[in-house]
């Protein structure tokens, strides 16, 4: 816990009269459900504030927590204080219009790469932003209130971004501060339909997968989802690149990878990286991205760069179990 820069932010708010809040591109469980939630925390704890999350993207994922709000004058901005949520880097929020805001907070568990933001609280340990927002709200509950709402939006992004609490960020108080979240009556038999049902046509998509994926010598799996394979099953770019999750299961295989082909002009190639045991940050660092040790993203510009990828994997993958005993 970080509370110096938990109070300073508290006492932020507490100054002005206008907060909006900022989320990263390609939205996801926690981002969505921190900067909704906390959304929703400040507006009951606060009602005389007013509070913005000003943010036009769509998710078919997660269309069932409802829009934000729309776009406002830049001179709304100017008065604000800026809380930008779950970004590492300030390239990576979405609406650049916070850096209009008067001041800048950084809430964030990513690895620190970008110092961007007035005041910041990171802590890369933890499994989720939400379960800071959730620390949050805990650390100072005589002075805030939460409903199920925002508890369900808080909850979303811990059960999601903690892969249903099994990575191995989770700790004692990522399931104490779920815990305390269930406790405000979650529905979560309508959350986890909203989050794990699956269409017919998706399951087929899976299908394909496994019988497409590929396998390095060394146990880099991966899968390249290229436009036709999108066209055939009818794929947004959040759904495609979803199947890197059909891949972590696989005995003796402790990287893997979607690359899933843009319609950019540029012909980018997005990459979805997700380990157990070794680190792949460094590695997403090298081909144009970042992330958490052990689920990143990265972003490559031709089949040559995606397979020097797969080979510095694979190298990666070969070095780490000649000198270590731990990995299945």
């Amino acid at each position: 816990m970080n509370r110096p820069a938990m109070e300073t932010i508290l006492n932020k708010i507490k100054e002005y009269d206008r907060i909006m809040l900022f989320r990263h591109i390609r939205m996801d469980g926690d981002c969505t459900g921190a900067t909704k939630g906390f959304k929703e925390i400040l507006k009951l704890s606060f009602p005389e504030k007013e509070i913005l999350l000003v943010d036009d993207q769509k998710s078919d994922f997660l269309a069932f927590l409802g829009p934000d709000d729309g776009s406002v004058e830049d001179s709304v901005y100017e008065s604000a204080l800026a809380i930008v949520l779950d970004t590492g880097t300030a390239d990576r929020v979405y609406n650049q219009k916070f850096k209009l805001c008067k001041e800048i907070v950084k809430i964030d568990h990513h690895i620190p790469v970008d110092d961007y933001g007035t005041y910041t609280w990171v802590e890369e340990e933890k499994s989720s932003c939400c379960e800071m927002i959730a620390e949050f709200y805990h650390t100072f509950r005589d002075e805030l209130k939460i409903n199920v709402t925002a508890a369900t939006y808080l909850y979303t992004g811990m059960v999601t971004d903690s892969g249903r609490f099994r990575f191995r960020s989770v700790s004692g108080d990522t399931m104490r501060y779920a815990g305390m979240l269930l406790d405000l009556g979650i529905d979560t038999d309508t959350l986890y339909a909203h989050l794990y049902l699956q269409e017919f046509e998706y399951l087929k998509f899976e299908s394909y997968v496994y019988d497409k994926m590929q396998m390095t010598e060394n146990g880099v799996a991966y899968i390249f989802v290229d436009k036709e394979m999108r066209e055939k099953f009818n794929l947004t770019q959040e759904a495609a690149s979803g199947s890197v999750s059909f891949l972590e299961g696989i005995k003796g295989s402790i990287i893997w990878m979607a690359f899933i082909e843009n319609s950019d002009p540029e012909k980018t190639i997005r990459v979805r990286l997700r380990s157990r045991f070794v680190h792949v940050d460094k590695l997403a660092n090298k081909y144009h991205g970042g992330g958490h040790a052990c689920a990143s993203g990265a972003t490559v510009y031709s089949a040559e760069e995606m397979a020097a990828l797969i080979a510095d994997a694979d190298a990666l993958i070969k070095e780490y179990k000649e000198t270590h005993e731990d990995w299945l």
